[in-house]
Protein backbone atom coordinates (compact mmCIF):
# COMPACT_ATOMS: atom_id res chain seq x y z
CA UNK A 1 0.00 0.00 0.00
CA UNK A 2 1.06 3.02 -1.23
CA UNK A 3 1.66 6.02 1.67
CA UNK A 4 2.79 9.48 1.27
CA UNK A 5 2.93 11.35 4.68
CA UNK A 6 3.67 14.87 4.91
CA UNK A 7 4.85 16.54 7.87
CA UNK A 8 6.58 19.93 8.97
CA UNK A 9 3.45 22.61 8.61
CA UNK A 10 2.76 24.85 11.11
CA UNK A 11 2.46 28.63 11.72
CA UNK A 12 4.81 31.27 10.58
CA UNK A 13 5.22 34.59 10.76
CA UNK A 14 5.63 36.49 7.11
CA UNK A 15 9.67 36.43 5.79
CA UNK A 16 10.66 33.21 8.25
CA UNK A 17 11.27 29.30 6.68
CA UNK A 18 9.46 26.37 7.36
CA UNK A 19 10.67 23.12 5.48
CA UNK A 20 8.20 20.16 4.61
CA UNK A 21 8.94 16.80 4.57
CA UNK A 22 6.70 13.89 2.67
CA UNK A 23 7.94 10.34 3.58
CA UNK A 24 6.85 7.50 0.93
CA UNK A 25 6.03 3.70 1.93
CA UNK A 26 4.77 1.27 -0.35
CA UNK A 27 6.86 2.41 -3.59
CA UNK A 28 10.10 2.17 -4.81
CA UNK A 29 11.06 6.18 -4.12
CA UNK A 30 13.07 5.96 -6.39
CA UNK A 31 11.52 5.29 -8.92
CA UNK A 32 9.02 8.28 -8.93
CA UNK A 33 9.86 11.98 -9.62
CA UNK A 34 7.53 13.85 -6.65
CA UNK A 35 6.16 17.15 -6.54
CA UNK A 36 4.55 19.38 -3.91
CA UNK A 37 1.13 21.31 -5.08
CA UNK A 38 -0.46 23.16 -3.33
CA UNK A 39 -4.34 24.71 -2.43
CA UNK A 40 -5.42 27.45 -0.82
CA UNK A 41 -9.52 27.94 0.38
CA UNK A 42 -11.49 28.52 -2.45
CA UNK A 43 -8.46 28.00 -5.30
CA UNK A 44 -7.56 25.57 -7.40
CA UNK A 45 -4.76 23.03 -6.66
CA UNK A 46 -1.73 24.84 -7.50
CA UNK A 47 2.06 23.11 -8.95
CA UNK A 48 4.80 24.21 -6.55
CA UNK A 49 7.99 22.49 -7.39
CA UNK A 50 9.10 19.08 -8.55
CA UNK A 51 12.05 17.14 -8.79
CA UNK A 52 13.07 14.34 -10.85
CA UNK A 53 13.49 10.59 -9.94
CA UNK A 54 17.41 11.40 -10.10
CA UNK A 55 16.90 14.36 -8.16
CA UNK A 56 19.28 16.50 -11.08
CA UNK A 57 16.34 18.17 -12.33
CA UNK A 58 13.80 20.59 -10.73
CA UNK A 59 10.93 22.73 -11.73
CA UNK A 60 8.68 25.96 -9.49
CA UNK A 61 5.87 27.34 -10.09
CA UNK A 62 6.47 30.90 -10.72
CA UNK A 63 5.35 32.49 -7.53
CA UNK A 64 7.87 30.37 -5.43
CA UNK A 65 10.81 30.47 -7.84
CA UNK A 66 13.89 31.66 -5.30
CA UNK A 67 12.38 31.16 -2.63
CA UNK A 68 11.56 27.59 -2.26
CA UNK A 69 14.05 24.52 -2.59
CA UNK A 70 13.01 21.26 -3.26
CA UNK A 71 15.13 18.44 -2.51
CA UNK A 72 14.94 14.51 -2.30
CA UNK A 73 16.66 11.75 -0.11
CA UNK A 74 16.45 8.39 -1.70
CA UNK A 75 18.02 6.46 0.57
CA UNK A 76 15.05 7.44 3.21
CA UNK A 77 12.46 7.54 0.63
CA UNK A 78 11.94 11.33 1.79
CA UNK A 79 11.46 14.48 -0.16
CA UNK A 80 11.43 17.89 1.20
CA UNK A 81 10.55 21.41 0.27
CA UNK A 82 12.35 24.13 1.89
CA UNK A 83 10.42 27.14 2.11
CA UNK A 84 11.84 30.79 2.53
CA UNK A 85 10.90 34.00 2.66
CA UNK A 86 7.24 32.65 3.01
CA UNK A 87 4.66 35.37 2.61
CA UNK A 88 0.82 35.71 3.65
CA UNK A 89 0.20 34.07 -0.14
CA UNK A 90 1.29 30.95 0.63
CA UNK A 91 -0.51 30.15 3.20
CA UNK A 92 -2.31 26.76 1.67
CA UNK A 93 -2.09 23.11 2.20
CA UNK A 94 0.61 21.59 0.60
CA UNK A 95 0.08 18.45 -0.48
CA UNK A 96 3.51 15.50 -1.92
CA UNK A 97 2.75 13.55 -4.60
CA UNK A 98 4.28 10.73 -6.47
CA UNK A 99 4.50 10.17 -10.42
CA UNK A 100 5.21 7.20 -12.00
CA UNK A 101 5.28 7.80 -15.71
CA UNK A 102 7.84 10.29 -15.08
CA UNK A 103 10.28 8.02 -13.81
CA UNK A 104 10.36 5.98 -16.39
CA UNK A 105 13.13 9.26 -17.24
CA UNK A 106 15.89 10.59 -14.64
CA UNK A 107 14.64 13.85 -16.27
CA UNK A 108 11.37 13.94 -16.28
CA UNK A 109 9.53 16.15 -14.33
CA UNK A 110 5.72 16.87 -14.78
CA UNK A 111 3.53 20.34 -13.31
CA UNK A 112 0.12 18.96 -13.65
CA UNK A 113 -1.65 17.32 -11.01
CA UNK A 114 -3.34 14.58 -13.02
CA UNK A 115 -0.01 13.56 -13.83
CA UNK A 116 0.76 12.21 -10.15
CA UNK A 117 -0.21 8.99 -8.97
CA UNK A 118 -0.31 9.02 -5.19
CA UNK A 119 -1.05 11.38 -3.23
CA UNK A 120 -0.08 12.46 0.74
CA UNK A 121 -2.92 13.94 3.32
CA UNK A 122 -1.54 17.29 2.93
CA UNK A 123 -0.13 19.61 5.88
CA UNK A 124 -1.11 23.16 6.23
CA UNK A 125 1.00 26.22 6.37
CA UNK A 126 -0.41 29.02 7.71
CA UNK A 127 1.63 32.52 7.58
CA UNK A 128 0.29 35.46 9.06
CA UNK A 129 1.55 38.90 8.25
Amino acid sequence: QVQLVESGGGLVQAGNSLRLSCAASGVTFSSYAMGWFRQAPGKEREFVAAVSRSGVSTNYGDSVKGRFTISRDNAKNTVYLQMNSLKPEDTAVYYCAADYKAGFSSHRIDTRAYEYDYWGQGTQVTVSS
